[in-house]
């Protein structure tokens, strides 16, 4: 396993987590440890009419250190949560940003649907009180770049700036695209994940009627259960996850503590359909066969897989069958592939970017998280999903996958740095 002559390596220096089990990295790493639970009954809204009444909610988030209260007021949640991983995984990188170096830095977030709630609420203003009530901030803070806008302009940072917008896969579309920003030379580093607040009632009571939503509200705590062979559908969650990545030199001139090496990067589109991946799962195993291609490596080199895993009946079967179709029915069932869903719930566009952190804290502390609330086997989920109790394990290599909507798959490798 080698880097090609020329080729500019991407190393990861800081991590910013926001999530329904911890606030900040060191919280999400403990509660990924223990295998905590982050779902219960919705409390950001009145969801007794909703046919699912439960999520995993971002609990005692205050972000007062990191905003002033004008910024804490006025913006989405979506944003508030994004500007805060992004400072910390700066302060954890121990870079500054300067005048000297802010066009070198730049900024790229992924997020699925933005700020869905201002736009019901806005929507609901324009229709009890008049289009001119309407607040000049709806366009501004409802659109999903903002996150990214807003992060740049808190940290100062002026180089590439862009956002995604490819629904569960934004936050590792993101984070690939910036691996691609400093490999080919355009910035030296990218703070770069994604962000999401999609507990809405519109959102949730959207997904419901796709029987996207798990309806187990009855148990809330067991409701979200990854290729467990009673699954009934996801449960929706919120957060930011975030990383600072930085050119290898550049890091190694300044004297940063490097956490991995981020050394691939594949993406596919299953052109099938709407929200449905064809079985088999092509399109993502695709995406990890162009992931090991980029990172030069074989399948017998891959040690975890960070799995998608939503706990709905059509991705799981079908991404167990994408792992086995891209690394050999052998090597797939020698391997520990966990979904940390299980714990968190399904961030939509803030997926990738706090699996990618835990996929991080994975190869840094030497342990699997677990997939809780795996108890009945299901025949079409054969391999070894770390069921209930995490696993210590030195962990070389790892991919994690994120797929969404639109048929939109990406893979990221990450190799533990000696």
């Amino acid at each position: 396993m080698s880097t090609p002559p020329g080729q500019r390596r991407v190393v990861v220096t800081g991590l910013g987590a926001v999530t329904p089990i911890g606030n900040d990295v060191e919280s999400y790493r403990q509660a990924l440890c223990a295998g905590a639970n982050g779902v219960g009954p919705i409390t950001h809204f009145d969801a007794s009419r909703h046919a699912c009444r439960f999520a995993a909610e971002v609990k005692n988030f205050n972000p007062s250190g990191y905003l002033d209260r004008k910024e804490v007021k006025r913006w989405e949640r979506f944003c508030q949560f994004g500007v805060v991983t992004a400072k910390q995984a700066l302060a954890q990188s121990g870079l500054e940003i300067s005048e000297d170096n802010a066009d070198r830095v730049g900024v790229l977030i992924g997020s699925g649907i933005g700020g869905v709630l201002l736009m019901e609420t806005q929507a609901l203003v324009m229709d009890q009180k008049g289009p001119d009530r309407v607040s000049p901030f709806t366009v501004p803070l409802m659109i999903p770049n903002m996150a990214t806008g807003l992060t740049a302009i808190a940290l100062g940072a002026q180089g590439p700036s862009n956002a995604v917008c490819t629904a569960c896969a934004a936050g590792s579309n993101a984070i690939g695209d910036a691996f691609r920003i400093i490999q080919h030379g355009d910035a030296d580093v990218m703070i770069c994940g994604g962000t999401e607040s999609p507990i809405t009632p519109l959102s949730v009571a959207g997904f419901a009627s796709a029987r996207a939503l798990s309806f187990r509200n009855g148990d809330p705590a067991h409701a979200s259960r990854p290729f467990d062979g009673e699954r009934d559908g996801f449960v929706i969650g919120e957060g930011s996850g975030m990383l600072l990545l930085e050119e290898l030199s550049h890091a190694e001139a300044r004297g940063a503590h490097i956490l991995a090496e981020l050394i691939g990067y594949g993406s596919t589109c299953d052109a099938y359909h709407m929200t449905s991946p064809p079985l088999g799962g092509r399109g993502g195993a695709g995406a990890m066969v162009r992931c090991m291609a980029d990172a030069h490596l074989e399948p017998s080199q891959v040690d975890y897989v960070n799995a998608h895993g939503t706990s709905t009946e059509a991705n799981d079967k079908t991404e167990t069958a994408a792992i086995k179709s891209a690394l050999g029915e052998d090597i797939a069932r020698s391997i520990p592939v966990s979904s940390t869903k299980s714990m968190t719930g399904h961030l939509l566009g803030g997926s990738g970017g706090i699996e990618s952190v835990a996929t991080v804290l994975t190869l840094t502390h030497g342990f699997v998280p677990p997939t809780i609330n795996h108890v009945v086997p299901d025949p079409d989920c054969d391999l070894d999903y770390v069921p209930n109790e995490a696993r210590d394990l030195t962990v070389h290599v790892a991919l994690s996958n994120s797929f969404g909507f639109g048929g939109h798959n990406v893979c990221l490798a990450f190799r533990r740095w000696c």
